[in-house]
């Protein structure tokens, strides 16, 4: 699915519903349809599996803004800064402990596995990797991809799902409404 983002507001927007999406899909009773029992397991919540998304694009596309609102809409408090020079923040919001990874100093395997993410996987967990293409394959795999390119004076997001809570996570996030002020194209 591809968005046609207008302006930074409208990045953030995105990053927003994201997190809104995301926490919908944790309050979820039950099984939602479609969904097998695994994929149930696999929201955030206080027994749950650990979800991850991966960040691409080029430097000042929006990866960074898009986070700081998905975390805002899932409850973190307080200042959010990049971690291109820590690598790495944790958050908690309620029990829902977020990880901002930023790859993109990193050049070789042994440094990101130094960073030790698939250790950072656990209940409640949410992983959001800039720069995921530096990790080699020593990454967790990605629930949800978010691609971000120059398109004019705005940017182009493209999502794709490669796991059953990815594709959930993408069906709730087309039927969020606040997106519609902010996207031209929707696909």
């Amino acid at each position: 699915m591809s968005f046609d983002l207008t302006d930074s507001a409208a990045t953030d927007a995105l990053g927003a519903a994201l997190g809104r999406t995301l926490m919908a899909l944790a309050s979820c009773a039950g099984e939602p349809p479609g969904r097998s029992a695994a994929d149930a397991a696999a929201v955030p919540g206080p027994t749950a599996a650990a979800s991850v998304l991966y960040l691409r694009g080029e430097l000042g596309a929006g990866k960074t803004s898009a986070v700081r609102a998905l975390l805002r809409a899932v409850g973190v408090q307080g200042p959010i800064r990049s971690p291109t020079y820590t690598l790495l923040d944790t958050y908690l919001a309620g029990g829902l402990i977020c990880v901002h990874v930023d790859l993109y100093r990193l050049q070789v395997r042994s440094e990101v596995e130094e960073l030790g993410l698939r250790d950072l996987l656990g209940p409640a967990t949410l992983l959001l990797i800039e720069w995921p293409e530096r990790g080699c394959d020593a990454l967790p795999p990605a629930d949800v991809e978010l691609a971000l390119d120059y398109a004019g004076d705005g940017r182009r997001a493209s999502l794709a799902a490669s796991t059953g809570l990815g594709r959930a996570w993408l069906e709730k996030l087309v039927l969020d409404t606040s997106l519609s002020p902010y996207v031209s194209n929707l696909t």
